[in-house]
Protein backbone atom coordinates (compact mmCIF):
# COMPACT_ATOMS: atom_id res chain seq x y z
CA UNK A 1 0.00 0.00 0.00
CA UNK A 2 2.63 2.40 0.49
CA UNK A 3 4.24 1.83 -2.92
CA UNK A 4 0.43 2.35 -4.39
CA UNK A 5 -1.52 4.09 -1.79
CA UNK A 6 -4.50 4.66 -4.44
CA UNK A 7 -5.25 1.14 -5.27
CA UNK A 8 -8.85 0.18 -4.46
CA UNK A 9 -9.52 -2.86 -5.51
CA UNK A 10 -7.34 -6.28 -6.63
CA UNK A 11 -8.58 -9.27 -8.53
CA UNK A 12 -7.57 -12.18 -6.92
CA UNK A 13 -7.23 -16.03 -8.18
CA UNK A 14 -5.52 -18.91 -8.12
CA UNK A 15 -2.73 -19.72 -9.91
CA UNK A 16 -4.00 -21.96 -12.35
CA UNK A 17 -7.19 -20.32 -13.37
CA UNK A 18 -5.42 -19.18 -16.44
CA UNK A 19 -8.85 -17.47 -17.64
CA UNK A 20 -8.81 -14.65 -14.81
CA UNK A 21 -7.98 -11.33 -16.45
CA UNK A 22 -8.77 -7.81 -15.42
CA UNK A 23 -12.68 -7.01 -16.82
CA UNK A 24 -13.32 -3.46 -16.80
CA UNK A 25 -17.12 -4.45 -16.73
CA UNK A 26 -17.04 -6.99 -13.81
CA UNK A 27 -14.89 -4.23 -11.84
CA UNK A 28 -17.34 -2.20 -12.54
CA UNK A 29 -19.79 -4.33 -11.76
CA UNK A 30 -18.02 -4.91 -8.04
CA UNK A 31 -18.28 -1.12 -7.29
CA UNK A 32 -21.40 -0.49 -8.20
CA UNK A 33 -22.77 -3.08 -6.37
CA UNK A 34 -20.83 -1.66 -3.45
CA UNK A 35 -19.23 -4.97 -2.39
CA UNK A 36 -16.40 -6.29 0.16
CA UNK A 37 -15.86 -9.59 -2.40
CA UNK A 38 -17.08 -10.34 -5.67
CA UNK A 39 -16.85 -13.78 -6.62
CA UNK A 40 -17.02 -15.32 -9.67
CA UNK A 41 -19.30 -18.08 -10.30
CA UNK A 42 -19.21 -20.73 -13.44
CA UNK A 43 -21.76 -22.94 -14.16
CA UNK A 44 -21.59 -26.70 -12.62
CA UNK A 45 -20.16 -29.34 -14.62
CA UNK A 46 -20.45 -32.97 -13.91
CA UNK A 47 -16.82 -33.03 -13.55
CA UNK A 48 -16.41 -29.75 -11.14
CA UNK A 49 -15.43 -30.52 -7.45
CA UNK A 50 -15.05 -28.46 -4.35
CA UNK A 51 -18.35 -26.93 -3.62
CA UNK A 52 -19.86 -23.87 -5.05
CA UNK A 53 -22.97 -21.43 -4.29
CA UNK A 54 -25.43 -22.10 -1.67
CA UNK A 55 -27.73 -20.88 0.04
CA UNK A 56 -27.09 -21.22 3.94
CA UNK A 57 -29.26 -20.26 6.58
CA UNK A 58 -30.96 -17.81 4.53
CA UNK A 59 -27.89 -15.84 3.15
CA UNK A 60 -25.95 -16.82 0.03
CA UNK A 61 -22.68 -18.06 -0.02
CA UNK A 62 -19.87 -20.15 -1.13
CA UNK A 63 -19.62 -23.72 0.40
CA UNK A 64 -16.91 -26.35 0.28
CA UNK A 65 -17.22 -29.64 -1.07
CA UNK A 66 -15.51 -30.86 2.38
CA UNK A 67 -17.99 -28.63 4.63
CA UNK A 68 -21.29 -30.39 3.18
CA UNK A 69 -23.28 -32.83 5.34
CA UNK A 70 -23.54 -35.41 2.74
CA UNK A 71 -21.43 -35.79 -0.67
CA UNK A 72 -24.07 -35.78 -2.94
CA UNK A 73 -25.43 -32.21 -2.38
CA UNK A 74 -22.57 -30.88 -4.11
CA UNK A 75 -23.99 -32.34 -7.02
CA UNK A 76 -27.05 -30.43 -6.94
CA UNK A 77 -25.47 -26.96 -6.64
CA UNK A 78 -25.82 -24.65 -10.00
CA UNK A 79 -22.58 -22.55 -9.72
CA UNK A 80 -19.34 -23.69 -8.97
CA UNK A 81 -16.55 -21.74 -7.20
CA UNK A 82 -13.96 -19.93 -9.95
CA UNK A 83 -11.57 -18.97 -7.09
CA UNK A 84 -11.43 -15.86 -8.59
CA UNK A 85 -12.54 -12.87 -6.40
CA UNK A 86 -12.70 -8.79 -6.69
CA UNK A 87 -11.61 -7.41 -3.63
CA UNK A 88 -12.56 -3.65 -1.99
CA UNK A 89 -9.67 -3.04 0.12
CA UNK A 90 -10.81 -0.73 2.01
CA UNK A 91 -14.23 -3.01 3.22
CA UNK A 92 -11.81 -5.89 3.56
CA UNK A 93 -9.86 -4.22 5.85
CA UNK A 94 -12.91 -2.87 7.67
CA UNK A 95 -14.19 -6.17 7.85
CA UNK A 96 -10.59 -7.05 9.77
CA UNK A 97 -11.29 -3.90 12.17
CA UNK A 98 -8.27 -2.49 10.38
CA UNK A 99 -7.48 0.67 8.47
CA UNK A 100 -4.80 1.39 5.78
CA UNK A 101 -2.69 3.55 8.39
CA UNK A 102 -3.09 -0.11 10.28
CA UNK A 103 -1.13 -2.10 7.38
CA UNK A 104 2.26 -0.43 8.63
CA UNK A 105 1.92 -2.11 12.21
CA UNK A 106 2.41 -5.65 11.51
CA UNK A 107 1.22 -6.72 14.83
CA UNK A 108 -2.02 -5.29 14.77
CA UNK A 109 -2.28 -6.87 11.49
CA UNK A 110 -1.37 -10.47 12.47
CA UNK A 111 -3.59 -9.85 15.43
CA UNK A 112 -6.49 -8.71 13.31
CA UNK A 113 -5.83 -11.72 10.48
CA UNK A 114 -6.23 -14.31 13.37
CA UNK A 115 -9.05 -13.15 14.56
CA UNK A 116 -10.47 -13.09 10.85
CA UNK A 117 -9.24 -16.82 10.31
CA UNK A 118 -11.06 -17.77 13.81
CA UNK A 119 -14.11 -16.56 12.62
CA UNK A 120 -13.97 -19.17 9.29
CA UNK A 121 -13.31 -22.83 9.65
CA UNK A 122 -10.24 -24.65 9.32
CA UNK A 123 -9.07 -27.57 6.49
CA UNK A 124 -7.12 -30.55 7.41
CA UNK A 125 -6.30 -32.39 4.38
CA UNK A 126 -4.42 -35.57 4.08
CA UNK A 127 -1.48 -36.73 1.25
CA UNK A 128 1.34 -37.57 0.44
CA UNK A 129 4.28 -35.40 -0.70
CA UNK A 130 7.17 -36.99 -2.44
CA UNK A 131 11.23 -35.50 -1.72
CA UNK A 132 13.17 -36.38 -4.22
CA UNK A 133 16.79 -36.91 -3.02
CA UNK A 134 18.39 -37.04 -6.66
CA UNK A 135 20.00 -40.03 -8.54
CA UNK A 136 16.38 -41.36 -8.83
CA UNK A 137 15.94 -41.75 -4.77
CA UNK A 138 12.89 -40.27 -3.65
CA UNK A 139 10.89 -40.80 -0.58
CA UNK A 140 6.93 -40.24 0.10
CA UNK A 141 6.04 -38.35 3.51
CA UNK A 142 2.93 -38.50 4.57
CA UNK A 143 1.47 -35.10 5.71
CA UNK A 144 -1.17 -32.94 6.67
CA UNK A 145 -2.35 -29.43 5.23
CA UNK A 146 -4.19 -27.11 7.18
CA UNK A 147 -5.79 -23.98 5.16
CA UNK A 148 -8.03 -21.29 5.13
CA UNK A 149 -9.89 -21.13 1.92
CA UNK A 150 -10.96 -17.48 -0.08
CA UNK A 151 -14.33 -18.16 -0.28
CA UNK A 152 -14.98 -19.42 3.51
CA UNK A 153 -14.60 -15.54 3.58
CA UNK A 154 -18.39 -15.42 1.66
CA UNK A 155 -19.98 -16.17 5.49
CA UNK A 156 -18.56 -13.44 6.99
CA UNK A 157 -21.63 -11.11 7.94
CA UNK A 158 -19.63 -7.74 7.91
CA UNK A 159 -18.39 -8.38 4.48
CA UNK A 160 -21.02 -7.97 1.83
CA UNK A 161 -20.39 -10.39 -0.84
CA UNK A 162 -21.37 -10.93 -4.26
CA UNK A 163 -21.51 -13.30 -7.25
CA UNK A 164 -21.56 -12.90 -10.88
CA UNK A 165 -21.65 -15.50 -13.19
CA UNK A 166 -18.99 -15.75 -15.60
CA UNK A 167 -18.22 -17.69 -19.51
CA UNK A 168 -16.15 -20.72 -18.13
CA UNK A 169 -13.26 -20.20 -19.64
CA UNK A 170 -12.78 -17.17 -17.09
CA UNK A 171 -12.65 -20.36 -14.13
CA UNK A 172 -10.97 -22.67 -16.51
CA UNK A 173 -7.79 -24.59 -14.80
Amino acid sequence: MEAHPRLNYLLVHNIDTAGAAIDPALLGYHIEKGAGLTTEVIARHLEDRGGGLARVNGRLRLVEGMALPHEEIESQLSYYNSATYWVDVDRLLAAMALTRTDLGRPEKVVEATRRLASRMPSYITLKDVKKRWGKGQEDVFPVAQFEKLWGDMTSLADLACRYVVVARVRGSS
